[in-house]
């Protein structure tokens, strides 16, 4: 990495957590209980991947090793994914990287057996046995707490963007949910999500917790789902707002936009030159825009007032950014941003494939296994 104008140089770690679903190759719907098998094939595979299993049967996780490039994130993620598709095949499954099933019931999933999930369960109810939703979440590590709070509190206003980039779940028990990205819409119905308040210091996110451990709402910090948060495990900053995009080139582009981000922001906070924060409100309203309209959103330009196409915004960025991709080896991956602009994101394209096969004369159901067939495809290639 280039050193930043004073000399100094800024170390940025990165990992991605990949929720995938298993679907039945010919009825195309989930497999609420698929063979478990595939989960050991992924074990004895060894390497740096892990897989692990989700809240829901029908669900696999990955998570990458920790690499110092998005380029390593690369090589891993891809490793991930044919681990998992290899290991589907063999046992009768396919794999989609999209954030919601075109058509799967939840009234038909079942939970993984594991007293954490039958606790959560019971405590949350009818909020979480209706959240059929995959998600990336992508690890930061950089600077002390301190820093990363600090850089965590500006990232903020940068979230709605990430919605609009990584949008896949257009569709909500086989109808239009009339949202690019619904997944947000189930999560949020759980406690302590969306969209955090400004935070300064270390001390503050501490205290914070400690109010909500002092009056015996979580155990710990894995409990706070966050947008984006302090990791409890890990040194990082987690980025949660995302969906899964099938798409490996979709992914890499938001590893290298947020890691793009966090030198930009880091280099700022070091020179004391963070910009005022925007109310929280704001942002909020912002979120709901991409949300609904993704890549199409007119969103509340925080800088400027007024409003501003999502796509402008993104071109201005990515410009700003330029400087810090490149010293970070990802500016291909960050103007990626630009192409997914102009031929739309994971849920355009369900959606643009959905509408078009009902014109042609399909089926509601054969439109929506056209759309599985999509995703298959997608999340399978490059790996």
């Amino acid at each position: 990495m280039s050193p930043y104008p004073n000399g100094d140089d800024v170390t940025i770690t990165l990992g991605v957590e990949e929720e995938l679903f298993l679907v039945d190759p010919d009825s195309r719907d989930l497999l609420s209980d698929p063979d478990p098998g595939i989960f050991e094939a992924c074990s004895a595979a060894g390497g740096g991947q892990q897989v692990v299993r989700e809240f829901l049967r029908s669900q696999i996780e990955t998570n990458t090793a920790v690499h110092d490039s998005v380029s390593g994130v690369r090589a891993d993620l891809k490793e991930s994914r044919r681990l998992v598709i290899e290991a589907a095949q063999a046992h009768g499954a396919a794999v989609i990287g999209a954030s919601a099933h075109p058509f799967a019931a939840w009234e038909a999933q079942l939970p993984t057996p594991k007293e954490r999930y039958r606790q959560f369960a019971s405590t949350y109810q009818e909020t979480v046995r209706r959240l059929v939703i995959c998600g990336m979440h992508v690890h930061a590590g950089f600077g002390d707490f301190d820093t990363r709070i600090r850089v965590m509190s500006a990232l903020r206003r940068y979230l709605p963007l990430f919605i609009g980039l990584s949008a896949s779940s257009p569709f909500a028990e086989g109808r239009e949910s009339g949202f690019k990205c619904n997944r947000l819409n189930l999560f949020e119905a759980m406690p302590r999500t969306s969209i955090p308040g400004p935070l300064t210091s270390r001390s503050d996110y501490e205290a914070l917790l400690g109010e909500y451990q002092r009056m015996a709402f979580i155990a710990d910090g894995s409990e706070i789902w966050w947008d984006i948060r302090p990791s409890h495990k890990f040194p990082t900053v987690e980025l949660r707002i995302c969906d899964t995009c099938p798409a490996i080139e979709d992914a890499m582009c938001i590893v290298a936009l947020y890691a793009s981000l966090i030198r930009m922001l880091a280099r700022h906070d070091r020179e004391g030159t963070l910009p005022p924060e925007p109310p929280t409100e704001i942002i909020v309203e912002n979120k709901w825009l991409s949300q609904r309209y993704g890549l199409l959103a007119f969103l509340g330009d925080t800088r400027r007032g007024g409003r501003i196409d999502i796509a402008d915004e993104l071109q201005e960025l990515t410009d700003e950014l330029a400087e810090d991709a490149r010293a970070l080896g990802c500016e291909p991956e960050l103007r990626h941003s630009l192409s997914i602009v102009r031929e739309g994101s994971s849920a355009d394209r369900q959606l643009d494939l959905y509408r078009l096969r009902l014109v042609e004369g399909a089926s509601k159901d054969e439109a929506l296994r056209e759309v599985v067939d999509l995703l298959v495809a997608e999340t399978s290639e490059g790996t």
